[in-house]
């Protein structure tokens, strides 16, 4: 994981990644800016993450936006760290572990 990349939190939903773009670019060149969406409606999960050329600028955009009012939020900027390992979800639907739910119709 690149010291570089920033992970941006407590974003308006209304927040584009232009206006990350522009408002992060402040601190120096941004490289690439990532606002994750919801896959199922496409809205915005309120996080992203932004990557600069050099870990002294997203340094530099660490202090100069943690705890910083953007958008009417206060943001979460940090260093991002690498996404951790998780065990694979179980797929929904029939879930052998379960006894069958029972319905009320049935009598």
């Amino acid at each position: 994981m690149s010291d570089c990349r920033l992970f941006v939190g407590n974003i308006s939903y209304r927040t584009l990644e232009s206006d990350l773009q522009e408002h992060f670019g402040q601190a120096g060149v941004v490289t690439s800016c990532n606002l994750m969406l919801d896959k199922f409606t496409g809205k915005s999960r309120g996080f992203a993450f932004v990557e600069y050329g050099t870990s002294e600028e997203a340094n530099k955009a660490v202090e100069m936006f943690h705890n910083k009012d953007f958008q009417g939020r206060s943001l979460t900027v940090n260093i991002a760290r690498p996404r951790e390992e998780r065990p694979p979800r179980e797929p929904r639907g029939d879930r052998g572990d379960r006894p069958p739910r029972e319905s009320r119709y049935d009598s």
